[in-house]
């Protein structure tokens, strides 16, 4: 499976594809800042492409989820390499501290300056510097989105970064990077794709375009996720997973997400867990919620319709009703190697916090329905 997509950036996807990364940039890049994961020793092959493109390199390792002083450290050494160029290759924290640098090493101040809720909210005035993201996981999407998460430890919340600017120029997606990826890891990326694409399409904020694209991804993660969770490598699920995790960016961007990651967001702020962990142990208790709600409400409207689309979609059956996709997911998630929000850190003390920051999620606000603080709390007393 081969193929380039261009819109404002351009998208390859291919197996091997990564090995070919000099042939996607500009012949006058000279300086590259290599942002990695823990162990940038596993890319020295691809750095050894760039260095026989005569590319000067420097590496920084992102050892933990983006945070304010994570960023920080990397902007002060990458302001010192001065690079042309910024690549990230790593999963999903690797890739938005990329989008973040990116933008920072164009714009002048810090990044507090323009972080919403936290910090100043100033607008990224100019475009970032040529960034490319080389996902290692198949399941943020971030290589193709306009935002980076990133964690304020001193205020124990996650905020986003944001700007039109930050969408990366180049996304190189290549499966065989995430064909040794542990069948935990694989797990809760790949809820985070198909949470995605199930959020995005059900989002108020979705257009006949997102649609599209979210109900691919969705169906190629639905065929895909069980089989690429499993110990035995099956190049065709995760090449079906790496198009699902990139679709999920797509819509995404252009639709707003939902309630799941408008929890996800503020309760990853509050304890440490693996984001899509924290997406699939909500995903359950809010469809339930949505579902009741839409069915009391507008058991005929849009939204009921899209429920409908969805369970035929996850079923392969062109009857089904909403409800089958609600008992479909439920076994999906019994059968892939997923903890419960409970066994993630969260307790019932945290419930009042965490529906409080929830309610100035962005994401929230693309919920197909509004939710009361009641029906938030009741979410989450269901998780536990």
């Amino acid at each position: 499976m081969n193929f380039s997509f261009s819109t404002a950036n351009s998208i390859h996807l291919g197996d091997g594809i990564a090995k070919n990364l000099c042939n996607f940039l500009p012949e006058s890049t000279k300086r590259a800042f290599i942002l990695t994961g823990k162990t940038p020793a596993r890319h020295q092959f691809l750095m050894g492409r760039l260095a026989a493109n005569d590319i000067e390199t420097a590496m920084f390792p992102v050892t933990s989820e983006p945070t304010t002083y994570l960023i920080s450290n990397a902007l002060k050494n990458a302001r010192t390499f001065q690079p042309d160029t910024v690549i990230g290759l790593g999963g999903g924290s690797v890739i938005d501290t990329g989008k973040a640098l990116a933008a920072l090493l164009n714009n002048d101040g810090e990044l507090l300056d323009y972080l919403e809720i936290v910090g100043k909210g100033k607008p990224i005035l100019h475009p970032s510097i040529p960034y490319m993201a080389i996902p290692t996981t198949a399941g943020t999407g971030s290589e193709v989105t306009r935002n980076s998460v990133i964690g304020v430890p001193d205020s124990a919340v996650k905020v986003s970064l944001r700007s039109p600017y930050m969408i990366p120029r180049w996304a190189v997606v290549d499966p065989e990077l995430t064909y040794d990826l542990p069948p935990e890891i694989s797990a809760y990326t790949g809820m985070d794709a198909f949470i995605q694409c199930l959020e995005a399409y059900l989002s108020r904020e979705a257009n006949p375009l997102s649609d599209g694209i979210a109900l691919q991804g969705l169906q190629r993660a639905s065929l895909s996720l069980r089989a690429a969770c499993q110990s035995k490598l099956d190049k065709a699920a995760k090449s079906d997973l790496c198009v699902a995790s990139l679709c999920s960016g797509i819509a995404l961007a252009n639709a707003k997400l939902g309630a799941v990651h408008g929890f996800a967001g503020p309760i990853g702020g509050m304890i440490k867990a693996p984001h899509g962990a924290l997406c699939a142990g909500l995903l359950l208790p809010v469809l339930r919620m949505n579902y009741d709600i839409v069915m009391r409400r507008e058991s005929r409207g849009e939204t009921s319709r899209k429920f409908d689309q969805v369970a035929q979609v996850l079923t392969g059956n062109p009857t089904a009703k909403g409800s089958y996709a609600i008992a479909w997911i439920e076994s999906l998630i019994k059968d892939l190697p997923l903890a419960p929000l409970s066994e993630l850190g969260f307790t019932e003390a945290m419930i009042p916090e965490a529906v409080k920051k929830s309610t100035q999620s962005s994401s929230m606000k693309g919920n197909p329905i509004d939710l009361e603080s009641a029906d938030l709390r009741k979410i989450l007393e269901e998780c536990l």
